[in-house]
């Protein structure tokens, strides 16, 4: 029972919700445009669900073996910093869980493009490809993109335009470039939800040597940056729902009232240990927002 918590643990639930987002958005969007298919759907979710939980072992191991996960982290206790996980089975898992995202990545194009469109299907290969690389290398090998202040600019593009742009061309097999606003706003969400991890993380990362944003700008500029992140992000949605002629409701101004107040709380924060309870507020309010923009839509 103990080892299966400590699974649990690594596969780090709490940032499932955050990884769907952009999903349900792309998704929503497609259905008030009468292009849904509930396989695609069912299969964009697991896949997404599946490359979460990749990237949360293979940050485990990664900031495991590197000794960033010590003593002086602020954050719960990871699995491989524990004792309770080896670094073999976190090994084995992440293979596992790589050879189930080709698996899903796979049966989801095929899903969504049959055999009739080679071209189209062999580029989102490339993108599978890439995403389980991202997900695995942010924090492993010498290499590691979380480790050179890469990580708020892949989680833009992988949390917001691959997942928000990457599941509606799914649905209707074509670009809307008007989107890019709502995938963006997902993406800057997305990498508050990073900003506030490691601003939280500033001091243990500087002895570990990770390089973050949060690092570079430190405490006070880091609160700045986050709070530029969530303000745009809610400028961004307004600005489509604006332009979109299709919106029939402002629904989607409820979901701005945790951001706003969040964005306050954050603002009076003092102290790094005060951030970890906000990572949940931002990362269930992002989903509020995208399942409340889908409602406003649909």
């Amino acid at each position: 029972m103990k080892n299966l918590q400590a699974w649990i643990s690594a596969c780090r639930l709490r940032t499932l919700p955050l990884s769907i987002s952009g999903a349900i958005m792309g998704s929503g969007i497609a259905y008030s445009r009468d292009l849904f298919d509930s396989s695609i759907f069912t299969l964009t979710i697991l896949t997404t669900l599946s490359l979460q939980i990749l990237s949360n072992l293979a940050n485990d191991y990664g900031d495991g073996v590197k000794g960033t996960d010590n003593e002086h982290r602020i954050g719960p206790e990871r699995a491989l910093q524990s004792g309770k996980i080896s670094p073999k089975q976190m090994r084995n898992a992440i293979v596992f869980n790589v050879i189930l995202c080709l698996i899903l990545v796979i049966s989801l194009i095929y899903s969504a493009f049959g055999l009739d469109q080679f071209v189209i299907s062999l580029v989102f290969i490339v993108l599978g490809v890439l995403a389980i690389v991202a997900a695995i290398k942010y924090t492993v090998g010498a290499s590691a993109f979380g480790y050179k202040a890469l990580g708020d600019v892949m989680v833009f593009l992988f949390f917001g335009w691959l997942s928000v742009l990457g599941t509606y061309f799914l649905f209707s097999k074509q670009i809307d470039f008007l989107m890019l606003f709502p995938a963006s706003s997902i993406g800057l969400l997305s990498t508050g939800v990073l900003n506030l991890n490691n601003i939280r993380d500033i001091e243990s990362d500087k002895r570990s040597k990770k390089h973050t944003l949060a690092g570079y700008f430190g405490f006070k500029m880091a609160k700045l940056y986050h709070q530029l992140l969530v303000g745009v992000a809610i400028l961004l949605i307004i600005i489509y729902l604006v332009l979109d002629l299709n919106n029939s409701t402002y629904l989607f101004l409820i979901a701005f009232v945790p951001l706003l107040l969040h964005m306050n709380t954050v603002r009076k924060i003092k102290t790094p240990i005060e951030f970890d309870s906000q990572l949940k507020v931002l990362a269930l309010s992002t989903v509020a927002l995208a399942l409340l923009f889908c409602a406003s839509i649909i």
